[in-house]
């Protein structure tokens, strides 16, 4: 696995990079590819509040997790990360097991342990048809405020690819761009 490490408004120490590869080494062996890359993101804000972004990228999944620890533990926010992320595989296994390497997942605890709840389906309640209408992203924004929803997908009249805008948590607005594949 392949480490990639950035730090926002905190300096990182050694022990702290050690400490990274070796708990998010555990998650290799759910990976069967080399190119497997591990990105972590570390940053301080107000009141020590410690963030850690943890994403990996491999077998085709992308897997995303982010803690926080308001007590300025960065090794904390760190296990809760990889903790995460190991229970969204083992949640989804039997799905993510064509991807990943099926010879990584554990056999079944014995029911006394512990319980994770796997989703046996997906369940698609709705299905929407529409019209991709080229347009600028300040109109899909103001499309999406109209129709006040979280989201809107359009095809960009700049380039002509499908793209979404949609609302952040934290405040202000999103996009994403699709690449034609290669």
């Amino acid at each position: 696995m392949k480490y990639t490490y950035t730090c926002k408004k905190v300096s990182l120490n050694d022990s702290i990079k050690e400490y990274a590869e070796k708990k998010i080494s555990k998650l290799n062996r759910y990976f069967r590819d080399e190119d497997t890359t591990a990105s972590v993101t570390f940053s301080v804000e107000k009141n020590h509040l410690c963030t850690v972004e943890l994403t990996i990228r491999g077998g085709g999944t992308l897997l995303r997790a982010q803690t926080q620890a308001p007590d300025g533990d960065m090794r904390g926010a760190l296990d809760a990360a990889v903790g995460y992320i190991e229970r969204q595989i083992l949640k989804n296994k039997t799905r993510l097991a064509k991807r990943l390497r099926s010879e990584g997942f554990p056999a079944p605890a014995p029911s006394g342990d512990f319980e994770v709840a796997e989703e046996k389906e997906f369940a698609v309640v709705r299905t929407k048809r529409f019209a991709v209408k080229p347009m600028s992203t300040e109109e899909a924004i103001l499309q999406m405020n109209l129709l006040d929803h979280n989201f809107f997908v359009f095809r960009s009249s700049e380039d002509d690819s499908l793209s979404i805008v949609y609302r952040r948590k934290s405040g202000g607005y999103g996009l994403i761009v699709t690449d034609d594949e290669e």
